[in-house]
């Protein structure tokens, strides 16, 4: 008996989604709880797990299609309604026994129905590899049944054994798995940011386990790679070669290629598109010494760790800062309503995760409520899960204000975009070691390295001015240049 898989409910707000990847194939066996399509709401692209054990006997939404909550996506049974366990689609079933009929019936190739699918099935792989034709073998058996009638009489009469014609129709079938087996859920596809991470972490991908849907190799499995690697390093640097070569670099295979839009980021194009056209946005940048904090991370970070389990980065200081700004200057907090100015009662912080997929910003739901412990978990956990394809739909609404640490990638600093219907965004560049100018204890002057950084703020001008601006940056650059944190870290 067969139980239909339908969309759930995947947040108060979502009434629909779409498909975006099948993880398994017509006939394939599922497990309980087992992930078996992607669904994309909005930003957000959520696993439907498996509602039974049993085996994928039809499925009735394809890709790039999108249905209500509560649509029938699929039918799971014991395998006695499934069409053929070789295909990942109904359609494809049906029309094998055609091809294999249309081989005996006619003088036409047999492979010329895979030629014909061909074109739709690469597309659908993405960057995958395409699979190998194999039109020679499958001609070969269809030219010899085109004999004319005559001749074929001739030869029965003269050897009566039966030819070996059966075989022949299964020749489109194996082209229709290596097809199949090259789409873009075998393990040897890989992002093309987790190649460009693993170039930067000079990680080999041949080497690397992917611990992924059916081993597909994931960005954490790069840095994990990496980090296992490091004891390795000064052995490996000093067989590279001789002194003052370059590092050689990997050379993108997506070069002279075309590649469509993932739903995400048509998503985010638009969003950025209609918030810059709808919006006078400009940017404020300020300079902050943080060594008193860097001082504090250094002696407090081992017990940190110890006691929450989680790292002690510059990020969750720099959060608390701007969640303490935001109550003193809450138009920084506010979204524009028609002609009205919105002030939300909580701050609610968006941050910004550089996933796989593309940006996405989960949220922080009243951060001003939380200690530096509080936060870490939090922003720790939401990336983790933003990063793993586990957070809701909900877990990315409802934020009032975003920080976004460009800094995590080298960068100086940016002119981050305001998405609607926030009024601003926060980038945090890289803390780095430079001279700077400092008063000595008798009040003179004097040149030392300090652990600096640029704060960006970039704000919507049609309600916020450069005034307000420079306050509120002003108040985080005093927060954070005090290091005043021991009562905040919640240790």
């Amino acid at each position: 008996m067969s139980e239909d898989v339908t969309l759930p409910a995947l947040g108060e707000s979502v009434t629909e989604g779409t498909v975006t990847r099948w993880l398994k194939s017509v006939g394939d066996t599922v497990e309980v709880d087992e992930p078996l399509l992607e669904v994309s709401t909005d930003k957000v692209d959520t696993e439907i797990p498996s509602p039974i054990a049993g085996v994928l006997e039809e499925i009735l939404v394809g890709e790039d299609e999108t249905v209500e909550v509560g649509a029938v996506l699929a039918r799971l049974g014991d395998g006695s309604g499934a069409a053929s366990s070789d295909d990942s689609a109904p359609a494809e079933a049906e029309a094998e026994p055609e091809v294999e009929e249309a081989a005996e019936a006619t003088s036409q190739p047999a492979a010329a129905p895979e030629t014909e699918e061909a074109p739709a099935e690469k597309e659908d792989e993405g960057y995958a590899e395409p699979a190998p034709e194999k039109e020679t073998t499958s001609e070969a058996p269809a030219k010899e049944a085109a004999t004319p009638a005559a001749q074929t009489a001739q030869q029965s009469a003269s050897a009566p054994k039966p030819p070996a014609q059966p075989k022949q129709p299964s020749q489109p079938k194996q082209s229709g798995d290596s097809a199949q087996a090259a789409s873009s859920s075998d393990p040897r596809y890989v992002t093309p940011l987790v190649r460009k991470l693993a170039a930067d972490a000079g990680v080999d991908l041949s080497k690397v386990q992917g611990t992924g849907v059916g081993g597909r190799i994931r960005k954490e499995d790069v840095v994990a790679f990496a980090e296992s690697s490091k004891s390795a390093a000064p052995a490996q640097a000093a067989s590279a070669g001789t002194p003052g070569e370059p590092t050689p670099f990997e050379v993108s295979e997506l070069r002279g290629t075309t590649a469509k839009m993932s739903r995400l980021r048509k998503v985010v194009a638009e969003r950025a598109v209609a918030s810059m056209n709808s919006t006078a946005q400009l940017t404020t940048v300020v300079e902050v010494d943080v060594t008193r904090i860097a001082q504090l991370r250094d002696r407090v970070k081992g017990d940190f760790h110890s006691k929450t389990g989680n790292k002690l980065s510059f990020l969750p200081f720099f959060t608390l800062a701007a969640a303490e700004a935001l109550q003193s200057f809450p138009i920084i907090n506010s979204t524009v309503d028609g002609d009205s100015i919105v002030y939300p009662e909580s701050e609610n912080i968006a941050m910004a995760v550089d996933t796989e997929r593309g940006l996405l910003t989960p949220v922080i739901k009243k951060a001003s409520e939380l200690d530096i412990a509080g936060l870490a978990g939090q922003i720790a956990d939401l990336a983790e899960r933003t990063r793993d394809n586990k957070l809701l739909p909900d877990e990315l609404a409802g934020g009032t204000f975003t920080v976004t640490n460009t800094g995590s990638r080298g960068a100086l600093f940016d002119t981050p975009v305001v998405f609607l219907p926030q009024s601003a965004i926060l980038g945090t560049g890289i803390v780095a070691k430079r001279p700077a100018v400092v008063k000595t204890a008798d009040g003179q002057e004097s040149i030392a390295i300090r652990s600096l950084v640029f704060l960006a703020l970039s704000y919507d001008h049609r309600i916020i001015d450069g005034a307000d601006a420079a306050r509120f940056l002003s108040q985080i650059k005093n927060r954070l240049e005090e290091g005043a944190f021991e009562g905040n870290l919640g240790i």
